[in-house]
Order: structure tokens, then sequence, then C-alpha cells
């Protein structure tokens, strides 16, 4: 069993379900209200423990009743807790979501995400050096990221940045990550929008842009590569890259190639989106080998 560590965010998704997205200053009924926990660390950690890895969550939450369930969450889903700690007098990360029109749009307030510092990471560099894999996002500060991107390099430890939300990157932090998985958008604002086939050519197994139904694009060395997803009935597109990233990371870090890696991502990513919730249809292990 490979172990994963995963540094980033732990939220509570509040998702409402309507038919359309309001236009300003309009009111509108929806159909449905729920709370699930999400965030992008915590869906990437559940969606690799269910896919067979053994799992270490490394965040933060607040002192309030969302913080509680986030972590009775992870334990529920096999994800090693003890280096996510509640934080005093400080309110627990939210993702409030709008499911329309068969997409969804995401505002995130990060509350005690915030603290998951440099300073909070150093204390845990043990479990990170005991890691086949990291993986890491951006709803934690960026001086995190660029911290973790260092310490990773310098133990020999392969680091997978999912650079989401979309905000640039050093490029100490782009030279030192071992694997970088924008969707368009990111890489966009990553290399810039005239340059994506440039930066796959110069970053060579190194940068994987999804692309949605499409699929996931890079470069082999030799040539560009797009390994098609798979078509499914979608009932709700969130998580499914953080699915991707997890199912991805799992493959890497029991050594399968590129191809297969990404193959082994996508089908595990479609099948996220058959089902409501970011957690809800993530799959097992079982549920991505048989549909392969």
């Amino acid at each position: 069993m490979v172990k994963i560590t995963v540094i980033g965010s732990s939220s509570m998704d509040l998702v409402v379900i309507a038919q359309k997205r309001p236009n300003k200053g309009e009111t509108i009924l929806g159909e449905s209200f729920k709370t699930v926990p999400g965030g992008k660390g915590a869906n990437q950690a559940v969606a690799a423990s269910r896919l067979g890895a053994e799992v270490t969550m490394i965040g933060r939450v607040g002192d309030d009743d969302f913080g509680i369930e986030i972590i009775k969450n992870f334990s529920k889903n096999n994800v090693l807790t003890q280096c996510v700690e509640r934080v005093t007098d400080m309110e627990s990360g939210t993702a409030h979501i709008t499911l329309a029109e068969g997409d969804n749009s995401i505002i995130v307030v990060k509350g005690a995400n915030d603290m998951v510092t440099a300073e909070y990471i150093e204390q845990k560099l043990e479990v990170i050096r005991e890691s086949d894999i990291v993986l890491i996002q951006q709803e934690i500060p960026e001086e995190t990221v660029e911290f973790v991107s260092e310490t990773c390099y310098g133990m020999g430890i392969p680091l997978l940045l999912n650079p989401a939300p979309a905000r640039p990157l050093s490029q100490k932090v782009i030279e030192r990550a071992t694997y970088i998985t924008p969707n368009e958008l990111e890489a966009a604002v990553l290399f810039g929008s005239d340059d994506i086939h440039a930066a796959l050519k110069q970053y060579p197994n190194k940068v994987f842009i999804t692309e949605g139904k499409n699929g996931v694009r890079y470069h082999d060395g030799e040539k560009e590569v797009l390994i098609p997803s798979y078509q499914v009935e979608v009932v709700d597109t969130t998580g499914a890259g953080d699915t991707f990233n997890a199912a991805f990371a799992v493959a890497l870090a029991e050594g399968k190639g590129f191809s297969d890696s990404v193959r082994f991502a996508n089908r595990a990513a479609s099948l996220s989106v058959t089902k409501f919730g970011a957690q809800g249809g993530m799959p097992t292990r079982a549920n991505v080998e048989e549909s392969l």
C-alpha cells in the first residue's frame, strides 16, 4: 500500500441546486440545499484513500461544528487525522457552491485553512519524509506551497501540485514540483494563453493539463499526447478534478507509466461526476478497475 500525504484545505461545502444562476440583483428559487464535507485537500485525501492508498491529511479546521464534522468524515473514510488540528476562535473553511446549467460555480472562504502555514508544516516533516508522494493545492497560503515545494525537493519526495484556485507560481515552485496538473484556465494563468503547447514541450512529463470531458494533455518528451476522457451521464462535476489528482498520484506512486496513470485517473474522475457531491461520487479501487 502506497503512502500519500495530502497538504491542503478542509472545508464544508454549502451546496445549492438550481435550474439557472441568478443574474446581478436577481432572486430565484432553488431546488435543494445540502451541506457536505469538501475542500480540495480533503477531497483529494478521501479520493486517494478510497483508491487504496494509506493517506495522511495535513491541515487545520475551526473550533466550530463544521470542524468536528470534517474530522469525523476523514475517520469515516480511513484518512489519518493526527496532523489535522483545530484552531481556537476561528471558523472552518467553507465553499459556497451553486449547481446549475450542468456545471458548478464556487466561492471559497478559507477560514482555518489560512492557518496551514509553513511553520505548521515544519512540525510535520517526519510524515512528509515517509511519503511515497505528496499532494498540495492552492486553497492554503502561497508561502506554504513555496515551503512544501522546497522541502519535498530537498527530501527527494515527489510532489504533485494541483494549482487550483488559479494564481501565478514562482519559477522555483514550477521547477521543484515533480508534477503540475492545471486545468485550461489555470494553465493560462501559469504559462500564458499563447504558450500552452510551448509549456508542455518545455516541461515534458511534468505538466498535465486537464481539459474536462476532452481528456488530459501532456508532452511525453517526443510529442504532445491527449488521453481522452470517458463519456458518462453527468450529475455533479464538483470534485472531479480532485478525484483526478488523487487517482493520478496513487497510480504514479504505484509505479504505473504516465499514460496508464492518466487513464486510471480519467476513469476515476469520470465515475465521480455520476453522483452528487464532491466526495459522494468518488469511486473505490474496485469501481475503477471494473470499469477500465
